[in-house]
């Protein structure tokens, strides 16, 4: 059987609090298991009918490999010898702070293991392009290390999946943090590791696009306080320019722009040079009333291999590129 591979063309946010809008007819796998927790699934998966059916109530996974079964004894007794169980997740850890870690994992490298998570994954992600070949991805797990030995065993709890080679320069295909662990503020740390993915290339990008609603509204979250946190931090500027901020952020010029829109922080004045012009007052009272908290959501000190500094923030005058 090939691989199969998930990325998106509309992003799921990973604070989504929506659930499944399919007819329950629709769903190939209503309820699924992993470990030991059973939550319900939002939309249909591409496991293959052959091994779970056209209809099924509960699909069993396991919580280190993502392998899947119909049968509740088959599963019981991989998840008593699977490798990963105490040998951890496939790949190198990049990131550690905290109670939770960043494997990377190499889609061609770990073949089988990319598919079983992407399959699982598409359970709660809608509007993917399908892929039957992992090997142009790489994968970043989210994984909670606990700090007791009464749960010794790491966990993922969710992902973010990039192409190798993009051409538009998306740092960032397909995201996804596993409804049980969602709402707790995890998918900013996913996506501050793909900003520093982008910033270690040294190339400014962004999530592949089009985002969904939800998607979009995950992100501009994340963008407000990055966005915000660069702009109060670069001191006695008169004038930033677009292209300041991006280079700052690592975020994208039209990103940046949409998201001083979505704060509602630029002024009706423009500059002859056609800069747009932004009211600092205006956005310090923005981050105080929403209660943005502006402490970056990964640390440098977290990763473990060498990572190449930010920019220097040298003043430079703003224009609107």
């Amino acid at each position: 059987m090939g691989s199969l591979s998930v990325s998106t063309n509309a992003l799921a946010s990973p604070l989504a609090t929506h659930r499944n809008k399919e007819k329950p007819a629709d769903l190939n796998v209503r309820n699924v298991v992993l470990g030991d927790i059973l939550f319900k699934t939002w939309y249909p998966s591409f496991y293959p009918e052959e091994l779970v059916g056209r209809e099924l109530e509960r699909l069993f996974v396991c919580p280190w490999c993502f392998k899947y079964s119909k049968d509740l004894m088959p599963y019981l007794a991989h998840t008593k010898v699977c490798p990963l169980k105490h040998e951890g997740p496939p790949g190198r850890p990049i990131y550690s702070r905290d109670l939770h870690a960043i494997y990377e994992v190499d889609g061609e490298e770990h073949q089988l293991f990319a598919q079983n998570l992407s399959l699982f994954a598409k359970l709660f992600l809608d509007n993917k392009s399908i892929f039957f070949d992992v090997t142009s991805f790489n994968y970043y797990l989210l994984v909670h290390t606990p700090n007791s030995t009464s749960s010794p065993h790491l966990q993922v709890v969710g992902f973010f999946s990039k192409e190798k080679m993009s051409w538009d320069n998306n740092n960032l295909a397909c995201i996804l943090v596993f409804p049980p662990w969602q709402r707790k503020g995890l998918g900013k740390i996913l996506m501050g590791v793909s900003y520093e993915l982008s910033r270690r290339e040294n190339r400014i990008g962004g999530p592949e696009k089009p985002l969904s609603e939800l998607g979009r509204r995950g992100y501009m979250r994340f963008w407000e306080a990055r966005v915000a946190r660069a702009i109060l931090e670069l001191k006695a500027k008169r004038t930033l320019s677009v292209g300041k901020i991006a280079e700052v952020c690592w975020v994208l010029p039209e990103d940046v722009v949409a998201t001083l829109k979505d704060m509602g922080v630029l002024t009706a004045s423009k500059r002859a040079d056609g800069a747009v012009v932004f009211n600092k007052a205006r956005l310090r009272d923005y981050v105080s009333k929403r209660g943005l908290d502006l402490t970056p959501p990964v640390s440098e000190e977290g990763f473990l291999d060498e990572w190449m500094p930010g920019p220097e923030e040298s003043e430079v005058s703003i224009s609107k590129t």
